[in-house]
């Protein structure tokens, strides 16, 4: 399952750019830094120690990358791939023993700590509102989440995997202040009794020309998860940065 995860983002690609001559295509980088706002872990959820990989431990500063590909038919209509890979270590000592999947790690030892959340969604996105200068849509996000959470010392590690789909809302809110400047609302988020999921962007836009645009802002993810298994929740702050480049169209379906 997990080789497959990883040949996702090149079979997305591959169909994507197959049919960049028949509607609106684009491609969609976003890079910058992240920085761990909590990440509290309790696994197993009913019988592990309460630690915190943000608190506890200490977090590096990672920089990061997101790959999406959009397809977009008669305007309203919006398709979308992304790749989107997250992971953040943490070292430090902890002044008690932490029962974590299964093994015991002894107080005051050097601990380090992984958090790894790879993400794969396919989008459909309606637009209800499609004028010049406001545009809003609504849709479904299927997420496939390939999680890892893992600890390890001098001679003990342990780690508890997750690879399973989810289903969310998503959203877009663009408004157009002149030809050149803007700004954009836009994510995936659900809450339910199982657990919650955010995914939240607030970004000032740049069109720097029919193909090529930027964007500037910061990025929230937030979400976890409490049962018998596992206990996480997490919040994760990012400063972004992102360029889109729009196919020119010979032939367009709009």
């Amino acid at each position: 399952m997990n080789n497959l995860l990883y040949k996702l983002p090149i079979l997305f690609l591959i169909v994507f750019l197959k049919t960049t001559l028949s509607a609106q295509s684009m491609l969609d980088l976003e890079t910058g830094a992240i920085f761990s706002g909590y990440n509290n872990v309790r696994i197993p959820g009913n019988l592990g120690t309460n630690f915190s990989l943000k608190n506890d431990l200490k977090p590096q500063t990672n920089f990061f990358y997101r790959l999406r590909a959009n397809y977009v038919i008669k305007k309203r209509h919006s398709f979308s791939v992304l790749y989107a890979p997250l992971k953040i270590k943490s070292e430090g000592n902890v002044a008690k023993d932490i029962f974590f999947e299964g093994v015991l790690f002894p107080a005051n030892t050097e601990l380090k700590g992984v958090y790894q959340f790879n993400s794969y969604r396919l989008t459909y996105r309606y637009d209800i509102i499609n004028k010049p200068k406001f545009v809003f849509g609504l849709g479904f996000t299927g997420k496939i989440r390939d999680a890892k959470i893992a600890l390890s010392s001098p001679g003990l590690s342990s780690e508890k995997t997750n690879v399973g789909f989810v289903p969310i809302v998503n959203f877009r809110f663009k408004w157009n202040i002149d030809d050149k400047f803007g700004l954009l609302l836009d994510g995936d988020a659900l809450a339910a009794p199982q657990g919650r999921a955010e995914d939240i962007q607030l970004a000032a836009t740049y069109q720097q020309s029919e193909n090529i645009g930027f964007r500037a802002g910061y990025r929230m993810l937030e979400g976890g998860a409490a049962n018998n298994s596992v206990y996480n929740f997490t919040l994760i702050h990012y400063a972004s940065f992102g360029i889109t480049y729009t196919f020119s169209r010979k032939n367009s379906t709009n």
